[in-house]
């Protein structure tokens, strides 16, 4: 892993201002490119470390977006050698976290709001029916990429189809039943429990 200081806090507002405006259907669309930015760029985090923050801020209550500010926090507390080595680990992840959701939240959110209001006084017209239309096939590739990179990154290659059949399988039990999202993820975690997958 190699060093992250406060000169690379620019270099990591930058990239996550640009991936807010690409974040089509969140921030979790965009995943991929924050695994190649942090991990294989700039190996500020492992893959252990970059699967670790987001499987934990998903699991925790709270806003989506949540698993970005668990990023800077690792990169910076990481860089600056944990939690026992004095003040500078603590600054480092407090400024990388700040850094890192301030980038991801504030282009996107102030996009959002004009796109949003023009989109509504023009909600009638052909093309903007058509763009919104478009928008669905981009967001599911965009979870799919995300997805895959996860299941790549999960270390077990045998396991990977697995994985991938269970997956199909949940998606489509939620859109063609009424069982809840919920009981799915008990499953799966059940499921992690006992060594399954």
């Amino acid at each position: 892993m190699t060093g992250f200081g406060y000169g690379n806090l620019l270099d990591l507002l930058g990239c996550f201002v640009t991936l807010s405006l690409l974040s089509v259907g969140g921030a979790i669309t965009t995943v991929p490119e924050m695994h190649r930015y942090l991990v294989a760029q700039n190996p500020w985090l492992t893959d252990s470390q970059f699967s670790a923050s987001i499987a934990l801020a998903q699991a925790a209550p709270g806003p989506n977006v949540m698993f970005v500010a668990v990023l800077g926090w690792n990169v910076g507390m990481a860089s600056g050698g944990g939690p026992d080595n004095g003040p500078l680990p603590w600054a480092l992840a407090s400024a990388a976290m700040a850094v890192s959701m301030l980038g991801i939240i504030i282009p996107s959110t102030t996009l959002t709001f004009f796109a949003a209001r023009w989109g509504h006084r023009n909600r009638e017209r052909a093309e903007v029916r058509a763009f919104k239309q478009s928008m669905a096939p981009v967001v599911i590739a965009l979870l799919v990429a995300t997805g895959w990179l996860l299941t790549a990154s999960h270390g077990n290659v045998q396991q990977a189809p697995l994985l991938w059949v269970l997956t199909v399988v949940s998606a489509m039990l939620v859109w063609k039943t009424r069982i809840h999202l919920l009981w799915l993820i008990g499953a799966g975690a059940l499921a992690g429990v006992l060594g399954l997958v």
